[in-house]
């Protein structure tokens, strides 16, 4: 029994029929254990609630306005919510939601058809063939991919995430055409979520996939201008076999999965395209690290960095060429080998 069926065993208890719903539905399907258990049911949160008291437990009520409830079974934080459309105003991310008794409308609200899986007992539901996106490694959205990301335009970086954590190496052309229409939008959306998000990403096994799709897509262009600027950059040949961005990718992936080692590596090299000069030797980059440590800090600002990962990446940035650098293994390694 995988422990996605063994907490449905004990949801069931407290209310049924339930579902359990999107993330968790789609790791088991992958062989992976989820980190977190959703799901939905056609009862109101009032019901809901009045059914997790009946059993003796405590009902965590912060989401209950958008039909969300949570309730703690062994230690698992699980989120119980109710049926629910969502209608958004133009302009507008905050959606109108609206309860109903129908599961497929309710998984047509959702963003990527590899979410869109139910699952009661031993059998699935699946309407828009999120089982074989998964089989495929294919990432599409549910519906139309436009309404979609404008519904909420961290769909577009949520894609990045799950490209990379997934490796979905078959991304559906619309996806593509669409972020880099309203790649723009993702500045309506707060920093604090965009965090979340690129650190998952940094984290993944299959990093360089979601790099390229946030760079490919301009997204870099409104979240972290700097960066993408790498994109096609020529280094000086004699030491480099690599443009930039393939270089910062390949050095990124290399290190270890600590996040500020990671953002380290991702900006260590984020001010050369502002100090090259014509000349063809070393000093060209003579400076990078240290104005690189001040874009950084301007970067921590901007994406609100807490005051400890701020310090450590600036100082891995601004140290990166020293030879007791953490990252400088990792940096030569992607250089050209002269004698």
């Amino acid at each position: 029994m995988t422990k996605l069926q063994y907490i449905y065993n004990k949801v069931k208890k407290i209310i049924y029929p339930v579902y359990a719903v999107g993330g968790c539905v789609r790791d088991e399907l992958i062989g992976v254990e989820p980190k977190d258990y959703d799901f939905a049911c056609p009862f109101s949160p009032d019901e809901i609630e009045k059914a997790i008291k009946n059993e003796g437990r405590r009902a965590y009520l912060i989401g209950k306005k958008f039909g969300t409830l949570g309730v703690k079974i062994e230690g698992n934080y699980i989120e119980l919510t109710a049926f629910r459309t969502e209608e958004y105003k133009r302009n507008c991310r905050k959606p109108n939601v609206e309860f109903v008794k129908d599961l497929h409308s309710d998984l047509s609200r959702r963003d990527f058809t590899i979410n869109a899986i139910a699952k009661i007992g031993n059998k699935y539901i699946d309407p828009f063939n999120g089982r074989e996106d998964l089989e495929t490694r294919t990432l599409k959205c549910v519906g139309n991919t436009k309404l979609r990301f404008k519904e909420d335009p961290l769909r577009m970086l949520r894609a990045a995430r799950f490209i990379s954590q997934l490796k979905l190496i078959n991304v559906d052309e619309a996806i593509w055409k669409k972020t880099l229409e309203l790649n723009y939008r993702i500045l309506t959306v707060s920093k604090e979520r965009w965090m979340i998000e690129l650190d998952k990403l940094l984290l993944s096994d299959n990093i360089n996939l979601g790099l390229d799709f946030l760079m490919i897509t301009r997204l870099f262009n409104f979240m972290i201008p700097e960066l993408a600027l790498q994109l096609d950059y020529n280094q000086n040949s004699k030491y480099h076999d690599y443009d930039l961005w393939t270089h910062t990718k390949q050095v990124v992936y290399s290190t270890p999965k600590d996040l500020n080692l990671r953002w380290s590596a991702l900006l260590h090299d984020i001010a050369k395209p502002f100090v090259r000069t014509n000349k063809v030797d070393r000093s060209n980059y003579i400076h990078h690290a240290r104005l690189g440590s001040e874009i950084v800090e301007k970067i921590a600002n901007y994406l609100k960095w807490s005051n400890d990962r701020r310090k450590v990446v600036k100082d891995l940035v601004l140290n990166h060429l020293n030879e007791d650098s953490i990252l400088k293994p990792y940096d030569d390694k992607f250089k050209k080998k002269t004698k």
